[in-house]
């Protein structure tokens, strides 16, 4: 793999809950790299300096999967993870001035400093993670500055200032751990990091080859944001990035699962459960997971049954039998959540209370009303109540099967003759009043595939191409008078509506309109790498720059991309970049 930005991609290891990266905030960079622990959120700990001579120089930094390289001239300073909560850092002729990002220690703000004299080490503390980052000389000179100091002041380690050879190990750690010891080579270190991300990337995208360029990439944005066991996340699990966007939110690791399922079988099912690990009692999902918090101020749409149903066809010998009876709890607790408690009475359809719950935040169908009841969350519980009745099959509930078939056939009845006016899907706000937008997600309940009329899918597909660029499709119709070019949901092309569409059109049968989604979807990947969203006429990537579900999105079309070539012989497949519309 080549090497990538670490303005865009922080260096890290699949487990850690730190990287190293210029990215220090909420769309904040910084001119030199810091280590960035995402434990109690975002933090930049610890500022990473190349020095000689004490002083800041220049150096170019490069990052592979396995290896960080700062290079002056000649001189050189490496990093590899040893372990998730071990960095290993050496150096040659350049120096490493290694210092707490605040140099204000308040009592409840700030890093404390100090020398350890029971492990020999040097500790920064950090009320903000509430860990501690252990420095451990193992060979070479270093420097201390501001131990135990108290206020503002510099507190660092300045390593190889003599300019000869040096090396140390920075730790994650809590209160206490013995003191570091190891018999591995730091180019034995660089050895297994490299082999371990190769293992991971040969499991998960076994079909890749020069067809397919972004997908080791996009292999290394998923196994460097995932994060070992801690706090409230409760299995190891894909952060959305270890950039600003550090969470699960309870429908982008739907993505993440599906693109694991066939190589990482095991990682991927608990990507699924990671949030129903904190599933209310009332069958609600969280509106996102991470570290030190969850959040139920908003929900997420329930694309949980679509995303079940691929995960049973994908998962290697499909989801073991003694899951399915947790699996079909789970999606009736949550189907259950959106027909009692988000449905008012007499209504037929659910309704979202804000458009942070469709996922969607800022669509323009939210635009006078918040309360809405729109077609896309219908459709999601169409497919959702039918997985449900195939789960009650396979367990000999026949009762439960029937009655889920009848409520499925009931809400799409209602959709059809309520909220389709002949030529598209409108949304209604409580009081009956509809409107239609020139918003993409009017078009989601394509996601029904073959389950709609023929002449509604056909229509459907139609309104999907004139939202198709030479990106894929916009979010915001482009000829729209609240299109914006990184207006969010108001524009950009996003990785979850894209897959969601390419599916619906593919099962109802526009299979040439679904392969130019999937072209054109994985073309802008290959180009602007992986991105929250995308500008929907440039094709520049925008916000976030690794987003674990454009990654695992990629994966996903390409995987798709590529077995449709082998079943028809090996012809490469067309690759269009115009617009359809």
């Amino acid at each position: 793999m080549d090497d990538f930005s670490v303005r865009e991609i922080p260096f890290s290891h699949s487990g850690a809950w730190f990287g190293i990266s210029p990215v220090v905030g909420l769309a904040a960079y910084a001119e030199d790299l810091h280590l960035v622990s995402h434990r109690n959120g975002m933090h930049a700990v610890l500022s990473l300096v190349p020095v000689v001579a004490g002083a800041k120089v220049p150096a170019e930094v490069n990052a592979d999967p396995a290896l960080l390289t700062w290079t002056a001239d000649r001189a050189r300073v490496a990093a590899a993870f040893e372990s998730p909560s071990a960095l290993r850092i050496t150096g040659d002729g350049l120096g490493l001035r290694i210092a707490a990002a605040d140099p204000t220690l308040t009592p409840f703000t700030g890093t404390h400093f100090f020398h350890d004299p029971v492990t020999s080490s040097y500790v920064f503390t950090s009320y903000e993670t509430g860990h501690r980052y252990r420095v451990t000389v193992l060979a070479g000179h270093v420097e201390v500055r501001g131990a135990s100091a108290l206020g503002t002041a510099e507190r660092a380690v300045v390593a190889g200032g003599d300019g000869g050879e040096w090396e140390l190990v920075v730790e994650e750690l809590t209160t206490a751990r013995e003191r570091f010891s190891t018999t591995v080579t730091f180019a034995e270190v660089v050895a297994a990091s490299r082999h371990s991300f190769a293992r991971f990337a040969d499991a998960v995208a076994p079909w890749r080859s020069e067809r397919t360029p972004a997908a080791e990439v996009a292999c290394y944005v998923l196994w460097s944001a995932t994060v070992s066991p801690a706090g409230f996340v409760r299995r190891p699990a894909v952060l959305m990035s270890k950039n600003w966007m550090d969470k699960v939110w309870s429908w982008d690791h739907c993505f993440n699962a599906l693109a694991l399922a066939p190589g990482a079988p095991d990682l991927a099912w608990d990507q699924f459960q990671v949030v129903f690990d904190h599933q209310t009692g009332e069958g609600a999902l969280p509106d996102s997971v991470t570290h030190a918090e969850v959040l139920h101020n908003f929900v997420k749409p329930p694309i949980h049954g679509w995303a079940a149903s691929r995960l049973r066809s994908t998962l290697p010998g499909g989801v073991p039998a003694a899951e399915l009876p947790l699996l079909y709890r789970q999606l009736e607790a949550w189907t259950t959540f959106w027909l009692d408690h988000r449905r008012a009475p007499g209504e037929p359809f659910a309704h979202y209370e804000h458009g942070n719950d469709s996922g969607w935040d800022n669509s323009t169908v939210f635009d006078e009303r918040r309360l809405v009841q729109s077609a896309d969350l219908a459709a999601f519980l169409v497919v959702q109540m039918r997985e449900l009745a195939l789960l009650a099959r396979e367990l000999g509930d026949r009762t439960a099967a029937e009655r889920w078939e009848r409520e499925a056939d009931t809400m799409l009845n209602s959709m059809l003759t309520t909220l389709w006016d002949g030529t598209a899907f409108t949304s209604r706000a409580l009081d009956g009043t509809s409107r239609t937008t020139a918003s993409l997600l009017d078009l989601m309940p394509v996601v029904l595939g073959a389950d709609l009329p023929p002449d509604v899918h056909a229509k459907l597909a139609e309104g999907v191409a004139r939202h198709l660029t030479a990106v894929g499709p916009a979010t915001e119709r482009p000829d729209s008078p609240h299109y914006e070019a990184d207006g969010y949901w108001r524009g950009p092309v996003w990785a979850p509506s894209t897959v969601l569409v390419e599916d619906g059109l593919r099962r109802g049968g526009a299979v040439d309109l679904a392969d130019q989604v999937s072209a054109r979807f994985r073309a802008v990947c290959e180009k602007s790498g992986f991105a929250e969203n995308f500008d929907a006429l440039t094709g520049e990537g925008l916000r976030d720059r690794a987003y674990t579900w454009t990654a695992s999105a990629y994966l996903l079309l390409a995987a798709d991309a590529e077995a449709r070539l082998a079943e028809a012989g090996g012809s490469a497949p067309d690759r269009p970049a115009t617009s359809a519309g």
